[in-house]
């Protein structure tokens, strides 16, 4: 399984990116997809996530109205879409798989990671 995340960028304060993450080598069932986000000196923070199937979402509070995310099953593509941004929203965002589609905000239930897109957002 690859999971291969794109879409970061400097951003000034109120823009807006989209984020995907297209994942390879694996048949989809009724899978979790989430993003996570490590900033500076931090920890690795849960952010959203999605089923697959049946596109449940999940989202930390801090996020809510501002991100959104979504799966294309034809495309095996998972996007945030990220708008109002913050100058705290600045991180390295990561795209994981979870194969029990828990939706969980905890990081170690999930599986399989990508390597990471970089999203600066200045004030």
């Amino acid at each position: 399984v690859q999971l291969q995340a794109c879409g970061g960028g400097l951003v000034q304060a109120g823009g807006s990116l989209t984020l995907s993450c297209v994942a390879s080598g694996i048949i989809f069932g009724n899978y979790g997809m989430g993003w996570f986000r490590q900033a500076p000196g931090k920890e690795r923070e849960f952010v959203a996530a999605i089923t697959w199937t049946y596109g449940n979402t999940h989202y930390r509070e801090s996020v809510l109205g501002r991100f959104t995310i979504s799966r294309d099953s034809a495309k095996s593509t998972v996007s945030l879409q990220m708008n109002m941004l913050k100058p705290e929203d600045t991180a390295v965002y990561y795209c994981a798989l979870d194969k029990g589609g828990t939706l969980s905000r905890h990081r170690y239930l999930y599986e399989y990671w990508g390597q990471g897109t970089l999203v600066t957002v200045s004030s």
